[in-house]
């Protein structure tokens, strides 16, 4: 693994910011302690400007996006465990963001899920923020957040009044950006709800060109991604014990262990594979299965970036990124009678693996960098 850097000197690249060729830049994150759709934007943004350093809460050393990075933490970094336990020491993120100092940088870019919105910048600064969403654990998915959380009654209570305060600094925190941008139409008017603000929309990176298109007739059904409840991988996977057909799903999270006692014996469970294992099992697939609402969703154009459809639930991320009887299929509701379903009226033979490909490469990584520097250039 490379080493870490902690020496600075970011001097954006003239070809994005031709009008002032010694701009300083920084970038920031929420936290490195996962691998999702969030982190593959900073990904992107670290390649765009590569001498800028990260700034973030907490960080795996061992994370892909800290190796041979200029990584900034917060005070946080230093507390015992703090990245393997790092739901214990949300209510203090608010002030580690707010410690961070960027009096030296003109432009400050985050990429944030929950709290780098709020770092505090100078007013000539301009602050570039990619709301992912509005923190799913504060606003619409508060509630289940609360069902999802394996603590005790009491530790459940005692965290109500901490939400309701960090839910106050959320609404302030997300006026301090200059300019928002978000990941679709659908974290669009949740910040509009939420927030009250506008954000321009460009859609996230997607590897399109790391996966290689398959022709090759389907083995087996596919789902993946990380194994939490709102993802709605139990209706997958009750829907495959009624129809016993072959299914895969990839990834690892808290929901691992109660679906694998809902599975039927044709379902395999893969846990946590590479990307070149990944790109692997997509080009055996005979279609992917998201039934869930996401921001955007990028496994399932992932899927089609190899030639395969998807059956997607028809809100959210998915209704924008899914041609029904093109690239794939709208589920009615998210319930397994109509996963089942529309898994039993399927038919392969009806879609192009090369126009559900085409329709995937408009949400590639290089895409996404052109808009992007457009955005630049306009503010």
């Amino acid at each position: 693994m490379g080493a870490v850097q902690t020496e600075t000197q970011n001097i954006a690249p003239p070809q994005l910011l031709p009008a002032a060729p010694r701009r300083k830049i920084a970038l920031v994150h929420d936290y490195l302690i996962q691998d999702g759709g969030a982190e593959r934007v900073l990904g992107a943004l670290q390649d765009m400007f590569p001498r800028a350093p990260t700034f973030t809460i907490l960080y795996n050393p061992n994370h892909p996006h800290a190796q041979g990075k200029i990584i900034r933490s917060s005070f946080l970094q230093k507390f015992p465990f703090s990245w393997h336990l790092d739901q214990w020491y949300m209510p203090l993120m608010p002030m580690a963001v707010e410690q961070m100092d960027f009096s030296e940088y003109d432009l400050v870019i985050s990429s944030s899920i929950s709290f780098a919105k709020g770092i505090i910048t100078a007013p000539e600064t301009k602050h570039v923020c990619y709301v992912h969403t509005p923190t799913r654990f504060l606003w619409h998915d508060r509630i289940g957040y609360m069902n999802d959380l394996r603590q005790p009654r009491l530790i459940r209570i005692a965290l109500l009044p901490i939400l309701h305060r960090l839910r106050l600094w959320d609404k302030l925190a997300a006026e301090r950006p200059t300019h928002l941008l978000t990941n679709s139409q659908t974290s669009q008017e949740r910040i509009r709800r939420y927030y009250g603000r506008e954000a321009e929309v460009i859609y996230p990176p997607v590897d399109v060109e790391r996966i290689p298109l398959s022709t090759a007739p389907g083995e087996y059904w596919l789902a993946g991604g990380r194994l939490v409840g709102y993802k709605r991988f139990d209706l997958i996977v009750q829907a495959f014990a009624k129809l016993r057909l072959p299914l895969k799903i990839f990834g690892a999270g808290p929901e691992y262990s109660k679906l694998k006692s809902l599975a039927a014996p044709e379902t395999e469970f893969t846990g946590y594979i590479s990307d070149a294992e990944k790109i692997a099992l997509y080009g055996k697939a005979i279609g992917f299965l998201h039934p869930q609402m996401e921001d955007f969703g990028i496994t399932a154009v992932e899927a089609m970036a190899a030639g395969k459809p998807v059956l997607t639930y028809g809100r959210g991320g998915g209704a924008e990124t899914i041609v029904p009887g093109e690239t794939g299929e709208f589920l009615e509701s998210q319930s397994w009678e109509n996963i089942a379903d529309a898994v039993m009226r399927f038919n392969p033979a009806q879609y192009d693996p090369n126009a559900i490909r085409r329709r995937a490469e408009q949400f590639s990584k290089a895409r996404f960098q052109e808009r992007l520097t457009d955005f630049l250039s306009r503010i």
